[in-house]
C-alpha cells in the first residue's frame, strides 16, 4: 500500500510560480511510473505530467509544456511538480497518482493505482 500525500498548493496571480510535491509512503524505483492531475469545478480530472523509467522519461499535456516540470527525488520518496507563468486556466484541484507496475507512463487515469487527497492550486488575473 502505498500512501501519497500532496504540498505546495496556493494562490498566486497570473504569471506566478509554485512548486508542488508528492511525498510517498513507500517507492519502487523502477516499476513506478507517477503523475500529477488536475481537475477543476465541473471539469474531468486531466493528466498534466507523469514521470517513468526513474525519472528518465516525462511527457506533459500541450496546455503545459514549456511552462511545467516534473522531477523525482528518490531519496525523499517524493514527486514535485515546477509550475511557472501560471494561468488562470490552470486553476484546479491537483492530484498526484503513482502506478503499481507500469512500463509506459500516460494520462489514463486507469493507469494509477493510488491517489493523494489533492492540493489546491489557484490563479487570479
Amino acid at each position: 500500500q502505498v500512501q501519497l500525500v500532496e504540498s505546495g498548493g496556493g494562490s498566486v496571480q497570473a504569471g506566478g510560480s509554485l512548486t508542488l510535491s508528492c511525498v510517498a509512503s513507500s517507492y519502487g524505483y523502477y516499476s513506478t511510473c507517477m503523475a500529477w492531475f488536475r481537475q477543476a469545478p465541473g471539469k474531468e480530472r486531466e493528466g498534466v505530467a507523469c514521470i517513468w523509467r526513474g525519472g528518465l522519461e516525462t511527457s506533459y499535456v500541450d496546455s503545459v509544456k514549456g511552462r511545467f516540470s516534473i522531477s523525482q527525488d528518490f531519496a525523499k520518496n517524493t514527486m514535485y511538480l515546477q509550475m511557472n507563468n501560471l494561468q488562470p486556466e490552470d486553476s484546479a484541484m491537483y492530484y498526484c497518482a503513482a502506478a503499481t507496475s507500469c512500463l509506459t507512463g500516460g494520462f489514463s487515469r486507469d493507469l494509477y493505482t493510488y491517489w493523494g487527497q489533492g492540493t489546491q492550486v489557484t490563479v487570479s488575473s
